[in-house]
């Protein structure tokens, strides 16, 4: 007896045809199509939170400064009123100087709603006076210049004397009080 694959004339069903490899091949390209459509779900998914991470970056960026320019227009006449001081403590000189030698006439006057018009204005801009006499000592609004002994009854750390007045514009310090501060 022959064997039925060799025998001539027989037919062998051929196992490598498309009949019986269009199963494998639909689901192997059925797979590849899923593994594609994964990358790009995933790819999808990459460039959704990109965006949205973007979106809040820029959101923080726009409300930073916006927060920055309103402390710009804030504190806008920090720099002018720093050049304006010195003239303000001459005019302060001046009328403690005429206090001193008992001087009470219309330059005096003058000069002191001079000082005091300036004040105003300052105020109005939110630059105001530093309080320091007889205060603890601050040294974030305080500069020591000298130390003296603490007198009978004052403790010590205590502002003794103001040589120049110190402002603030809003919260922040503008110019420190130079003052004398009683020792220990």
């Amino acid at each position: 007896m022959s064997d039925p694959k060799t025998a001539p004339g027989s037919q062998v069903p051929d196992t490598n045809g498309p009949g019986t490899e269009a199963p494998d091949e639909a689901a192997s390209a059925v797979l590849g199509d899923l593994e594609a459509l994964r990358a790009r779900a995933r790819e999808r998914d990459e460039f959704l939170d990109l965006l949205q991470r973007t979106r809040a970056d820029f959101a923080n960026y726009q409300k930073r400064s916006q927060k920055e320019r309103e402390q710009e227009r804030r504190y806008q006449y920090g720099p002018l009123v720093l050049e304006l001081l010195p003239a303000l403590d001459n005019l302060e000189r001046a009328t403690a100087a005429a206090r001193q030698a008992n001087e009470k006439g219309p330059l005096v006057q003058g000069v002191a709603m001079v000082q005091n018009q300036l004040l105003d204005i300052l105020k109005r801009h939110g630059v105001v006076p530093i309080d320091a006499d007889g205060k603890p000592f601050d040294p974030n609004l305080h500069q020591a210049v000298m130390q003296q002994p603490a007198p009978k009854g004052q403790p010590p750390n205590t502002v003794l004397q103001v040589l120049e007045r110190g402002f603030m514009i809003h919260d922040r310090v503008l110019r420190p009080a130079k003052v004398i501060v009683s020792a220990q």
